[in-house]
């Protein structure tokens, strides 16, 4: 038995996937002994069966929403090119540095022309609300990171990312909703454009 199972472990370099023919594999296939092919599709078609035989996963259904608008992933894109942009409280562009709500007027401004004003929470006030699970590219994500709600906001990009202006490490950059600091102060989404 030995035998048998490392000479299936031994296929040839020419067998790799990647450079693959049916005609390899039956010249290959050819070399097994009786017992070897009988063995192969035994296996073969135990893993069909075993595939056949699994119930489909049932999914959720949600109310999805419609793929990111062209107007969400400009915003994404531009909120893209302010990374390692300074920070600086209450400015409203990037040749004298941004703060979160600055960015997030600046973007909105330069990508779509839309004009969202004032503080996080101003901004907060207007949109419509989005479940965190359908967040689309280029809405604007809220969290309460100075004990009062609406205090921060950044611009979503998909993955799970989004880009904002931190008072902390002064520089735009990029992070994670699920990362602790952000989960834990996660309060609420909204969308400008449908």
């Amino acid at each position: 038995m030995t035998s048998l199972v490392s000479s299936w472990v031994r296929l040839p370099v020419a067998c790799s996937p990647s450079v693959y023919t049916p005609h390899m594999f039956t010249q290959y296939f050819t070399r097994f002994s009786a017992t070897q092919k009988l063995a192969t599709t035994a296996c073969c078609a135990l893993f069909l069966l075993a595939a056949c035989s699994t119930p489909p996963i049932a999914e959720t259904p949600l109310a999805q929403r419609p793929l990111a608008s062209h107007a969400g992933q400009e915003v994404a894109m531009f909120a893209l090119g302010l990374i390692d942009t300074g920070y600086r409280f209450g400015g409203k562009n990037p040749e004298a540095g941004l703060d979160c709500s600055g960015m997030v007027s600046y973007v909105f401004a330069q990508a779509t022309g839309l004009r969202l004003a004032g503080s996080a929470a101003d901004i907060a006030r207007r949109g419509r609300p989005v479940a965190r699970e359908q967040l689309q590219p280029g809405d604007l994500v809220f969290f309460n990171t100075r004990n009062a709600p609406f205090s921060h906001v950044g611009v979503y990009i998909g993955d799970q990312r989004f880009v904002h202006a931190p008072s902390s490490n002064g520089r735009v950059r990029i992070d994670r909703l699920s990362s602790r600091y952000y989960a834990e102060r996660f309060e609420t989404a909204r969308n400008y454009f449908e």
